[in-house]
């Protein structure tokens, strides 16, 4: 499993607990226009790992408005739930090379340290479950290039600190198997929403550890309706399919940094794709974390 750069990949990968809002709008359009511009493949992946936070019918009902806004995907679209042998494969490699370790630290503990584990288990060599699985990432750089915002600095935290890539209730972690699914899809860029931005390095490095060329990362604004406060499934955002989708691709663009001329903003979601695709610039797209939007 070898990133091919050359030939571009995107992709877009909403988890499936509630319908698809204005942020995920907004991550999805920003993901397909850089992927289409540069003539390349964009690849949906549902992104179901975590079973608890699943809503019936969510991921068909995505996958629907995607498609009301011309957003299609390429090949047939992926469940992280169908892809349980990979994770488990590269999980056993991992600590065949005696790279993980269990921890049965509460999150009580760990929300008294300040949110940071501190290696407690690292030595304990602990094999009664249930535990929480931790991954001695090796080293972490402390800052990488975005194509969005450039050079970012990562915490030290972020960089130091054993993360879980297995967790106590026997599911997979996002951290592990965004990073494997990536490279099996063989993604050169992953074009995502700024709440992901200090997680890139981490990332980044797990891909190395695997033995592969980590993707390029860009980064793009979140819409939020308070500082701190990003438009989500958890709390209740509308379902973009409800609202006018002209009005809802036109927000978009804008929040994006291409607004669309006076004359095109009601136009058609097809015609608005059409201009999107001939103006887009990832260069253009604003250096902010966040946007304030109207709930």
């Amino acid at each position: 499993m070898t990133i091919d750069v050359a030939r571009y990949r995107g992709r877009f990968a909403p988890s499936p607990s509630g319908p698809l809002h204005f942020g995920s709008l907004v991550a999805a359009l920003g993901s397909y226009l850089q992927a289409k511009s540069q003539g390349g493949q964009w690849l949906l992946r549902i992104e179901d790992i975590d079973t608890t936070r699943i809503q019936p019918g969510a991921a068909s009902s995505i996958m629907r408005t995607l498609e009301q806004f011309g957003l299609c995907w390429d090949q047939t679209e992926t469940y992280q739930t169908q892809r349980l042998a990979l994770y488990q494969h590269h999980f056993d490699e991992l600590a065949a090379r005696q790279l993980i370790y269990g921890c049965n630290c509460s999150r009580a503990r760990i929300a008294s340290l300040g949110g940071v584990y501190d290696g407690c288990c690292r030595q304990k060599n602990l094999q009664t479950e249930p535990l929480a699985w931790r991954l001695k990432p090796g080293p972490v750089a402390a800052q990488f290039t975005d194509l969005v915002f450039g050079e970012v600095q990562v915490p030290d935290s972020i960089c130091r600190e054993d993360y879980i890539i297995k967790r106590r209730d026997g599911l997979f972690a996002y951290q592990l198997v965004v990073v494997l699914d990536d490279i099996d899809q063989q993604i050169g860029q992953v074009i995502r929403g700024a709440d992901l931005l200090e997680m890139t390095s981490r990332q980044q490095a797990l891909c190395v550890l695997l033995g592969h060329n980590p993707p390029q990362y860009g980064h793009l604004p979140l819409a939020v309706t308070a500082p701190g406060f990003k438009l989500s499934k958890q709390n209740h955002a509308t379902d973009v399919s409800t609202l006018p989708l002209s009005q809802s691709m036109s927000a978009a663009l804008t929040l994006l940094g291409h607004a669309p001329p006076a004359e095109l903003k009601q136009a058609p979601v097809t015609e608005l794709l059409v201009w999107a695709l001939q103006h887009w610039q990832l260069a253009l797209v604003p250096k902010q974390q966040e946007v304030l939007v109207s709930s």
